[in-house]
């Protein structure tokens, strides 16, 4: 822990020069700061100076901070290092984590968008990510207000989300997203490339965008505007080689513009949940190591609702207000269901917001 905080503190440092530290030191972590091993790095001249004299005062309470916390911190080169992460050219060296380590290493979203949404937009936010959670997605965003609370929300509806922030994990920033973070905290991760103590500063967030989509296989903006700060995170992604998505909106709102521009400039244009998954196809095997035919959402077991949603189906398409009024589940629950029907190929979507149930299901 000492050598990942110490690491964590140098300034200029990059994955690449820790992984070139590690060559020289013979894989033994206890020698990434030898001085010996320092002098055959070319390495930047603050990174050099920081190496051969840490503030050995901030090092002790990075680490007393760390023992009261839980907080984790891992090394580029750590087997729990997240792989998609670390295959991008700028990755952090370090990263702090409160929570589930093992959730950085789930196939995760980006989701991004106004800091001041349309509360259309804040509800779509909050609807897609339940649904895409649902499906075996983690949704990463980074707790700012607007579409990233939002879309944190809904994802803990269903299951676990991660959040980056811009400043030290000592202190949650923005403070009115406090008891969202420790929901966070408990449900999935909260994630730093900064140590404890760093303020929020403005630089910080553009940094902290590329982490954002570095951990994601692709990125998804809601709403946006065209100065917004998700472009950021949205160019980051593309830079990356990660797919990037964008919901279109009403040709008259600002918060449409961002968007519109990078459907234009080649995003997928995306009108429901299911729309990002042909292109993610996140359960290759390079991409989920882990996976088994069992765990995908194809093979998601029934329960009484699902069944009563298919009951209420028919052969011919109807819509949801029409499904809802059979079945008596709530329109919200629908959506989401008739997404998960869908991927199991029980059901197809139909033009003018219908579904149909499948020949093949009876």
């Amino acid at each position: 822990m000492s050598v990942c905080s110490r690491l964590a503190r140098v300034p200029g440092l990059t994955a690449e020069h820790v992984r070139r530290l590690a060559r020289e030191a013979g894989g033994d972590l206890d020698r990434l700061c030898d001085p010996a091993v320092v002098a055959r790095v070319d390495l930047p001249p603050a990174a050099r100076q920081s190496l051969g004299a840490p503030d050995e005062a901030a090092l002790r309470a990075d680490l007393d901070w760390c023992a009261a916390s839980g907080a984790q911190v891992l090394l580029c080169i750590d087997d729990a290092y997240p792989y998609q992460l670390a295959a991008i050219r700028d990755a952090p060296p370090t990263l702090h984590v409160l929570g589930s380590v093992q959730a950085l290493k789930a196939p995760q979203l980006a989701m991004v968008g106004s800091r001041s949404p349309t509360p259309a937009g804040r509800s779509i936010a909050r609807e897609f990510a339940a649904a895409l959670t649902r499906c075996g997605l983690t949704i990463t965003s980074g707790l700012a207000v607007g579409i990233d609370a939002a879309s944190h929300e809904g994802a803990l509806e269903a299951g676990a989300t991660i959040a980056v922030l811009g400043s030290g994990l000592d202190g949650i920033y923005p403070p009115e997203n406090a008891d969202l973070a420790r929901r966070i905290r408990d449900c999935g991760a909260l994630v730093s490339e900064f140590p404890p103590r760093t303020l929020p500063a403005r630089r910080n967030f553009p940094r902290r965008n590329r982490i954002i989509s570095g951990l994601a296989l692709g990125t998804l903006v809601v709403e946006a505007a065209a100065d917004s700060g998700s472009l950021i995170t949205a160019r980051c992604a593309a830079e990356q080689g990660r797919e990037v998505f964008a919901i279109p909106g009403p040709i008259r709102s600002p918060l449409s513009r961002g968007c519109h521009r990078l459907i234009r400039d080649g995003a997928h244009l995306v009108e429901t949940p299911g729309d990002v998954f042909p292109e993610l196809q996140f359960y290759q095997k390079n991409q989920l190591p882990e996976a088994s035919p069992a765990d995908l959402p194809a093979a998601v077991t029934l329960d009484k609702e699902y069944e009563m949603l298919l009951d209420a189906l028919d052969f011919e398409p109807v819509t949801l207000d029409t499904l809802a009024a059979r079945s008596g589940l709530s329109g919200e629950s629908i959506a989401s269901m008739l997404l998960i029907l869908e991927l199991q190929g029980r059901v197809s979507p139909y033009p003018g917001g219908r579904y149909g149930r499948l020949g093949t299901d009876r």
